[in-house]
């Protein structure tokens, strides 16, 4: 632990998909609390700084490196400062908070996390469907290619497609011919239902529909490279119909209503 004390605090705080009005009350009421920001500046929509006190300092941690970014932390915390530390979507799903977890943890700076809405949900919105349809799947992947940053052997997309389940895959985009193929080898049919949503809930959100067969087409057509989420699964279009939710079924008793007899 530091030999200085530490009276500040770091916040992590989901900044949602990029809509202003998706982060949540409560990470909403941090910035607005906040004495210093550290934000994700390549995908963090920007009107979410307007909720600061004016004159509140913000460092872009887009030009920053990992010790850069606690050094920061560690210089205002011991001022007293809360520090708000604002990742794009929810900052368990690729936000590289582990790491930094381990830095506060080893100067004794104290620290907590707000979720935030996930650009996976974002997307699901704006395609208006549902990933958990009776008798079509009950089990959302959240996954992403291998690349730069590697992924284990055992949860390559081939092996995950096995599955056959709903799947949410971030981060690859740029790289659609080989999601396709991957998906191809692990059992998808060609005519497999998947969307690509570029920049969910963003006044500038795209929506591609297609199947295995003509996504990458569609993607290569609208330029798409960054930013987008892709869904695939009979969810999108269970070309044979789905069942019912028990849970709304007149017949089926649950612990709220007795079911009536047909």
């Amino acid at each position: 632990m530091s030999e200085n004390k530490v009276n500040g605090e770091v916040i992590f705080v989901g900044a949602g998909p990029g809509d202003p009005e998706l982060i949540t009350l409560k990470g909403s009421r941090a910035l607005e609390r906040a004495d210093r920001v550290i934000y994700a500046g390549s995908l963090v929509n920007p009107a979410l700084l307007e909720l600061c006190r004016l004159g509140t300092p913000f460092h872009d941690s887009a030009h920053l490196t990992l010790e850069e970014v606690v050094a920061l932390m560690s210089e205002g915390t011991k001022r007293g400062e809360m520090i708000v530390r604002l990742h794009t979507g929810d900052p368990s799903m690729y936000g590289a908070i582990k790491e930094q977890f381990e830095h506060l943890d080893k100067q004794g700076i104290p620290y907590s996390v707000i979720p935030g809405v996930s650009s996976v949900f974002a997307a699901a919105a704006a395609v208006k469907r549902e990933f958990t349809l009776p008798d079509i799947s009950q089990t959302l992947i959240l996954t992403r290619l291998a690349g730069r940053t590697p992924v284990p052997e055992r949860e390559a997309l081939a092996k995950l497609a096995q599955h056959q389940a709903s799947m949410a895959i971030f981060l690859s985009v740029q790289d659609m011919g080989s999601v396709v193929a991957a998906l191809l080898e692990g059992g998808y049919p060609a005519s497999t239902p998947i969307a690509v949503v570029a920049k969910a809930s963003w006044p500038d959100e795209e929506v591609l529909l297609g199947t295995l067969e003509t996504i990458v087409e569609k993607v290569k057509e609208a330029g798409i490279r960054k930013q987008a989420q892709i869904l695939v699964g009979d969810f999108l279009d269970p070309a044979n119909g789905y069942a019912r939710s028990k849970l709304y079924d007149p017949t089926f008793t649950h612990e709220f209503r007795q079911g009536t007899e047909t």
